[in-house]
């Protein structure tokens, strides 16, 4: 019922044809349904088959979902689909470490009528270690092919929930008619989530829960086993909390321990040298100061793909007081450490891969680019994409290179991947053909007639384009100061005339326009992020409706209409 109402509210945005088709941003065929053939050659395209590697001319044969040949001489089966790759750079598919893509929170359990908050019931105190994120996924997630277009094509899915949230479900972001399943049960999810009114609601109080949870679970089965073969013993309890842990006490899986803070990737540790247990660090925003103690545990580690917030940096005034001046200087600094905090990983000889929880699709590549920009070489940038997940999760021999025999899992570009103009053409999952509408990179000057950055304040009407139709409204930003702020008028989704809503975290970076906007869809609040290239009177970007997909958005700017008049 919740997802019809949001489809109803979103039909002021143009999108409500998206709860019966797939997410398309002007895409010849992002489902990857149209699969004429299963057998493919993409023809003389430069080849990267691993991190370090130089692009050499090669065809790729494909067939059944493996790569079945690569070279420059190949012959080729008459039933092969042929892709001209003479204009394309082949790339090994991404793989998120960790990722919360498609995958939903589950209802709240009830409180019992006995409730003690002291003591409270496993699944009410968020210990839940039995569940499986394939209980909470869905393949037709608009999230899922958003994720596609930005490279991955395998993805480590974790639940969402508390302390121990439950297990992680390694899956392809494949074709919605297959069970996309690469491994089940992969590792145990944990982190210092307290329960809110209830114990352990403290980050000390997790730390203790999670020691008793693992010492009575394996206690346990110690216990089960001489049941078993002793006569006369008192039969141990047997709960799915103390089941599900022993995978984790047997060394089967890892924790998968979310950390993003010095002082939770300590406590982390610490547990890991405490119980024994294998361990994966995941989150990680702050690391710069615990290099040492995370290179000494031989933790594995994901590292949050996304750069800082840099507002602080920008509202910086030339004209300020000495006080602020030093405060200003101390953020600065801090900033530039943050950027460059994954170039010292790679340097302190830290194999590391990247998580994409709460990351947004369409900010991956650019968070890339700074991250090399600020040290971190390129060689190292695509290993954390491709190989060093691979290990992570155990699938180097399937997966992370592109080799005769593993999945046929790519990435077709029009440049060398982490050229800023770059564009993925096509993804190859599983052996099945995603394509992706790309477009000519505009060469217009980012100054105006008198030498000004672009003019964007002012009135622009704009349109959307969905499977549902078009929609449109009137974008009107103005300047107050350095900062944009304006708003945005849609079809209300109550069905009365049009409905109005501010625009926030408006920025103008080298030609690209982003901002976004809240949508009250039936007392439900959605996020409609748009971004993309804006001219002197022309935008001409892309709208993501939160869960729903993306969708084409255009703007010309009115200059009879100014919006701070």
């Amino acid at each position: 019922m919740k997802k019809e109402i949001l489809y109803a509210g979103l039909f002021c945005l143009g999108v409500l044809g998206v709860l019966s088709t797939h997410s398309t941003n002007a895409q010849s065929d992002p489902s990857g349904k149209k699969r004429i053939t299963d057998t493919y050659a993409i023809t003389n395209a430069t080849v990267f088959a691993a991190p370090g590697q130089k692009g050499t001319k090669a065809t790729v044969l494909i067939k059944n979902g493996l790569i079945l040949d690569i070279g420059s001489k190949l012959s080729l089966p008459k039933e092969a689909k042929t892709i001209e790759g003479d204009s394309l750079y082949i790339y090994p598919g991404f793989i998120a470490g960790a990722s919360d893509v498609g995958v939903t929170k589950p209802k709240d359990p009830d409180r019992p009528d006995d409730f003690v908050s002291s003591n409270p019931p496993d699944e009410i105190a968020g210990v839940t270690p039995w569940r499986s994120a394939m209980d909470q996924f869905s393949i037709k997630d608009g999230k899922v092919d958003e994720l596609r277009k930005a490279g991955f094509t395998i993805a480590q899915i974790k639940p969402e929930g508390g302390m121990l949230a439950g297990k992680t479900a390694v899956i392809l972001l494949g074709n919605e008619h297959s069970t996309n399943l690469l491994k089940e049960n992969a590792a145990l999810v944990a982190s210092f989530n307290g329960s809110r009114g209830m114990y352990p609601a403290t980050a000390v109080g997790v730390m203790a829960k999670f020691r008793e949870v693992y010492d009575n679970a394996k206690l346990t089965e110690e216990r089960s086993q001489k049941y078993t073969t002793v006569s006369g013993l008192k039969r141990p309890e047997i709960t799915p909390t103390y089941s599900a842990m022993q995978e984790v006490i047997s060394g089967q899986i890892p924790v998968l321990f979310s950390a993003s803070t010095e002082l939770e990737i300590r406590r982390a540790i610490s547990l890991q040298k405490e119980k024994g247990f294998k361990l994966i660090l995941t989150d990680l925003e702050e690391y710069e100061t615990v290099l040492d103690a995370i290179k000494a545990s031989g933790a594995h580690v994901l590292v949050k793909l996304e750069i800082p917030d840099d507002k602080a940096i920008k509202a910086q005034k030339d004209e300020a007081s000495e006080e602020a001046t030093q405060l200003y200087a101390r953020v600065k600094k801090a900033y530039d450490d943050a950027l460059a905090q994954t170039a010292k990983l790679e340097k302190a000889g830290i194999p590391f891969a990247f998580t994409t929880v709460g990351v947004k699709s369409k900010d991956i590549m650019k968070s890339l680019q700074v991250m090399i920009e600020n040290g971190l070489p390129e060689q190292a940038a695509l290993a954390a994409l491709t190989t060093n997940p691979a290990s992570i999760l155990g699938l180097s021999k399937v997966a992370g290179t592109i080799e005769k025999g593993k999945m046929a899992n790519l990435i077709l570009s029009t440049d060398s991947l982490f050229a800023k103009d770059s564009q993925i053409k096509h993804m190859v999952v599983d052996g099945y053909i995603y394509d992706y509408e790309t477009k000519a990179k505009k060469k217009s000057s980012k100054e105006g007639k008198d030498g000004d950055s672009i003019k964007i304040e002012g009135n622009w009407d704009y349109t959307s384009e969905s499977p549902a139709g078009s929609s449109g409204g009137i974008l009107s930003i103005k300047k107050e100061g350095s900062e944009y702020t304006g708003t945005i008028t849609y079809d209300d989704p109550s069905g009365s005339d049009k409905a109005t809503s501010p625009i926030k975290n408006v920025t103008l970076e080298e030609g690209t326009l982003s901002f976004s906007f809240d949508v009250n869809a039936n007392g439900m609040q959605i996020t409609v992020d748009v971004s993309g290239e804006v001219s002197e009177g022309s935008y001409d970007a892309t709208m993501t409706v939160g869960e729903f997909g993306s969708f084409p958005f255009k703007g010309t700017l009115t200059p009879t209409l100014i919006a701070n008049n």
